[in-house]
C-alpha cells in the first residue's frame, strides 16, 4: 500500500509541476514571470523595427520602468511610414529628435486597458499633443495629422504596463488651426476673413481653441442674408471680428465632449448651444448644423458648420 501511495504521490507532483510550467509559459498564474515592455517587444519579431527605433532614441530605459501604455507599430507600419515620409530606415533612425517625438507620441504615462479607453475624447501622450480613439468599425486612432490607424491587438500585458499593436505609425500634429484650415479648400473664405480681421496670430497661439468653422457655402448664404458683398463684409473689421470670435471657444472640445444643451461661452463673450443632433442655436435663435467634426490641429480642433452663427 505504501508503495502504491508513493507512486500516486510522485505522479501527482509531476502533474502539478507540468501544470505550473504550462501556466508560466502562457503567462498565467500569480507568480508567472512577466517581461517589461521593451523585453516584450524584443520577443515579438513583428516589432523588431520598433525595438531598433527605441534603442536608437535611447528610450529603452524609459520604457522599461514606470507604468505605461504603448501603442506599438508593427514592422509593416514602419515600412509604410518610410514610404510616406520618403526616407530610408537608416535616415529615420539617425534623426533622433524626430524619432523621439514620434515614439513618445505612442506612449501614455499610465496603464490604459482596452476597456478603459476614453472613446472619442482627447488622449494626451507623454510627448504632449493629443490624439483620439473611436470604436466605429474596430478601434481606430486619429492622430494629430488626422491620419487613421487601426488597433490590431489589445491588452498585451507587461510587467510595467500594457501594449496595444497598431498598423500605422502615429504622428504628432504639425499644423495649427490657421494652417489646417488653409489646407482645406472649403474654408478658403473663412481664412480670408481671419486674415482681414487680423486674427491669424490669435488662432496660431497656444490655445487650445475649438473653432466652429463656416464653410464657403455658409459664408455665401450669410452675404445673401445680410445683403452685403464679400468685399464689404471683409472691410468691416469690427463686425467681422465680432462674428469670427463668436465661432471660437477658448478650450479644446471634441465632438464627444460637447456639452449638449448647455451654454457654450465663446471668445467673443456670448454663448450658443448645441443639441444632441449637433445643431447649434445662436444668440439670434438661428440654427446651424455641424457637418464635420474633430479635425485635429496642434493647438485645438475644428468642426465644420453649414451656417455662420451670429451673436446679438
Amino acid at each position: 500500500m505504501n508503495t502504491a501511495f508513493n507512486r500516486r504521490t510522485v505522479l501527482l507532483a509531476a502533474a502539478l509541476g507540468a501544470s505550473t510550467t504550462l501556466l508560466q509559459a502562457c503567462g498565467g498564474g500569480d507568480d508567472a514571470p512577466q517581461r517589461n515592455i521593451v523585453e516584450l517587444a524584443q520577443s515579438n519579431p513583428d516589432l523588431s523595427i520598433l525595438v531598433e527605433a527605441v534603442v536608437a532614441a535611447d528610450l529603452a530605459p524609459t520604457l522599461s520602468t514606470g507604468t505605461l501604455t504603448v501603442f506599438a507599430p508593427t514592422n509593416a507600419a514602419f515600412a509604410a511610414l518610410l514610404t510616406e515620409l520618403g526616407v530610408s530606415k537608416a535616415a529615420l533612425l539617425a534623426n533622433k529628435p524626430l524619432l523621439t517625438a514620434v515614439l513618445t507620441h505612442h506612449v501614455l504615462g499610465s496603464k490604459v486597458a482596452r476597456a478603459d479607453v476614453p472613446l472619442g475624447k482627447a488622449i494626451t501622450p507623454v510627448s504632449g499633443g493629443f490624439f483620439k480613439i473611436d470604436s466605429a468599425n474596430g478601434l481606430k486612432i486619429t492622430d494629430g495629422r488626422n491620419r487613421v490607424s487601426t488597433i490590431t491587438a489589445t491588452d498585451i500585458q507587461a510587467s510595467n504596463g500594457v501594449v496595444h499593436l497598431v498598423d500605422r505609425v502615429l504622428l504628432p500634429a504639425d499644423k495649427d488651426i490657421v494652417a489646417t484650415a488653409s489646407a482645406l479648400p472649403d474654408f478658403s473664405i473663412l481664412v480670408e476673413a481671419v486674415v482681414a480681421a487680423g486674427l491669424v496670430g490669435t488662432l496660431q497661439g497656444t490655445g487650445p481653441f475649438t473653432v466652429f468653422a463656416p464653410t464657403n457655402a455658409a459664408f455665401a448664404a450669410l452675404l445673401t442674408e445680410l445683403g452685403v458683398t464679400k468685399a464689404a463684409l471683409l472691410a468691416d473689421t469690427a463686425l467681422l471680428t465680432k462674428v469670427l470670435t463668436y465661432h471660437v471657444v477658448p478650450a479644446r472640445v471634441l465632438k464627444a465632449e460637447v456639452p449638449v444643451n448647455a451654454a457654450i461661452t465663446t471668445v467673443q463673450g456670448q454663448s450658443f448651444t448645441v443639441n444632441s443632433s449637433l445643431v447649434i442655436t445662436d444668440q439670434k435663435q438661428r440654427t446651424s448644423n455641424i457637418v464635420a467634426t474633430d479635425v485635429l490641429t496642434s493647438n485645438g480642433v475644428i468642426h465644420g458648420v453649414d451656417k455662420v452663427i451670429l451673436p446679438q
